[in-house]
């Protein structure tokens, strides 16, 4: 949740059991930080560290998202490892050109609830999550998908190739557009005029009521939910629900890769756990070791997902066994069996495949390639299907090694689609011109 027009859910919010010490720091519209130079506009959103907030730059009259990190102590290591890699980040990107968020300031904040460390961003837009239910979950035009994988592999190439750096949560949430969706939700495009004092009456009481509410209608949405313990295959997905269009005509969707809180450098990794369980890879899963191949495979999971609206992989526990054994399950629905060597290979593969290298618990799986579901299931041409699995299939390798790297995907032909057709397009009117001539 860095820097964003729009973080945070839409549902949740952050609750004020946690401003407390060692908690969030109560921020109020008008606030100043860093002896007045960033001045608090509007709470833009949280994550589970830090909330975000709107500031406007009194030194260079711009605005910024200003992160402000609970206070306690394991938050604050937290804080100065995600400092140390957007300031390598930073430095290494003078221009401005890698598609990654660019870190302007950070400095220490001293709050009634202890001291947080805050870090000073450049505002962006809305994550691809955003776009994603801002088009109903329908599926996106693919020339608007390749735009937006060209940003998401110029970022994770260069943060791979030239900085050694491990994301290890890529998801579109934490994909930022340069600009907002909605206009008025941007400060420069809207004209929004900055709060330089803080304006008078008490700003938290409708604050209180307003997350009481939520709360409340949250509890009441758990109480409804009702949950199946059947297990759902790939193929059992093949109804999808008319979706009414949205047109994202007028978008910029360029984009960049933020929220480094869980990122590393590949010869100093910290966690087996890592990334959001629908974006996870398989080494992840079966605990085999892994490198910057796991971004690359969250980076095919999105793409996937920003075609078609839904993702790509969406576990569930079941009668029996657990949502790590129906991942698995998923993945070999979808792309084959994983090599007995794979999947026998990690220190958890005893909890999910027997000595074979086949599921322990899941026997019957239903196949359903790439290229069919996204002709049987989305709709496409049968020609776009298969470019999109060709480039797709090889990112989604369950040998870590065999997944190219996002330098090479740059140079797939499916990026570069639009552009030939677009050649080809006029080729073909200038002969239609030299025939009529």
């Amino acid at each position: 949740m860095s820097c964003s027009s729009s973080s945070g859910s839409e549902e949740d919010d952050e609750g004020f059991d946690s401003y407390r010490k060692g908690g969030y720091h109560a921020v109020r519209i008008g606030d100043q930080f860093s002896g007045g130079r960033y001045i608090a506009q509007r709470k833009l959103g949280w994550g589970q560290f830090s909330t975000v907030w709107l500031a406007y730059d009194t030194h260079t009259s711009s605005y910024v998202a200003l992160k402000i990190q609970k206070s306690a102590q394991h938050f604050s290591q937290a804080a100065l490892h995600e400092i140390e890699l957007l300031q390598a980040a930073a430095d290494g990107d003078t221009e401005n050109t890698k598609c990654v968020v660019r870190l302007i300031d950070d400095f220490k904040h001293a709050g009634p609830n202890g001291q947080h460390l805050c870090m000073v961003l450049e505002f962006l837009g809305d994550s691809l999550l955003r776009l994603i239910k801002y088009n109903r979950y329908k599926a996106m035009e693919l020339n608007k998908v390749r735009e937006i994988c060209k940003c998401i592999l110029t970022g994770l190439d260069y943060l791979h190739r030239e900085l050694g750096m491990i994301h290890s949560d890529l998801k579109p949430e934490n994909i930022l557009l340069c600009s907002t969706i909605d206009a008025a939700k941007d400060p420069i495009r809207s004209g929004l005029r900055p709060i330089l004092e803080k304006p008078e009456g008490n700003q938290n009481g409708a604050a209180t009521m307003n997350l009481i509410e939520k709360k409340l209608k949250r509890r009441a949405r758990r109480a409804v939910a009702k949950i199946s313990g059947r297990r759902v295959s790939i193929v059992g997905l093949s109804e999808t629900p008319t979706k009414t269009v949205r047109s994202l005509d007028g978008i910029d969707v360029k984009c960049k890769v933020v929220d480094f809180g869980n990122a590393c450098w590949a010869d100093n990794k910290f966690a087996e756990e890592i990334q959001t369980r629908q974006y996870r890879a398989p080494e992840v899963i079966l605990q085999s070791g892994y490198s910057f191949s796991v971004d690359m495979w969250s980076f095919a999971c999105t793409a996937f997902e920003l075609a078609t609206g839904d993702m790509l992989f969406a576990p569930k526990d079941g009668n029996g066994y657990g949502e790590d054994e129906d991942h698995l399950a998923l993945m070999m629905e979808l792309l084959g069996k994983i090599p007995r060597k794979i999947a026998i290979g990690g220190a958890r593969s005893k909890d999910y495949f027997d000595r074979h290298g086949d599921l322990k618990r899941i026997r019957r799986l239903k196949y359903w390639p790439l290229d069919r579901l996204l002709t049987d299931k989305y709709k496409l041409p049968e020609a776009e299907a298969r470019e999109f699995a060709d480039f797709l299939c090889p990112i989604l390798a369950f040998e870590p090694e065999k997944r190219p790297t996002a330098q090479q995907c740059l140079q797939h032909p499916w990026l570069n689609l639009r552009a030939q057709n677009n050649e080809d397009h006029v080729e073909g009117q200038m002969s239609n011109l030299q025939i009529k001539g």
